[in-house]
C-alpha cells in the first residue's frame, strides 16, 4: 500500500521545464536584502511559485555567471488591500535567498 502511494504521488507531480530567465522573475532590492548581501553574501529573488531550488540554484548560476552554495525558499501569503469600495488580495508569490560562494558578488546598481 504504501509502495502504491508513493507512486501515485510521483505520478501527479509534474516536472515543468522553466527557462533560467521565467524563474528568476525579479531581485528583491530592500533594506534587509542589501544588509545580507554586503555581510552575507546572500541575495533574495523573486521566484516562479513553480520553481524548486535545484532549478532555482541553475538559474540565478546561469544568469549571473556565479557558484552559488545554497539555496532556501519562502512561501509568501498575498496580503488584503482595498481599492477604492472593493477589498482583495495581492497575489501569493515565492521568494528565494541564494548564498553565493565566498569570492563571487552581483552588483544590482
Amino acid at each position: 500500500m504504501a509502495k502504491r502511494a508513493q507512486a501515485a504521488k510521483k505520478a501527479t507531480k509534474t516536472k515543468i521545464e522553466l527557462e533560467p530567465y521565467q524563474i528568476v522573475l525579479r531581485p528583491l532590492v530592500t533594506e534587509k536584502g542589501v544588509h545580507r548581501a554586503t555581510r552575507v553574501n546572500q541575495y533574495a529573488f523573486e521566484v516562479n511559485p513553480l520553481a524548486e531550488k535545484p532549478q532555482i540554484k541553475e538559474a540565478v548560476e546561469t544568469l549571473f555567471n556565479v557558484k552559488v552554495t545554497k539555496v532556501r525558499t519562502q512561501n509568501r501569503k498575498g496580503k488584503p488591500r482595498r481599492y477604492r469600495y472593493r477589498y482583495g488580495y495581492t497575489k501569493n508569490w515565492k521568494k528565494a535567498i541564494v548564498t553565493l560562494d565566498a569570492e563571487y558578488r552581483i552588483d544590482f546598481f
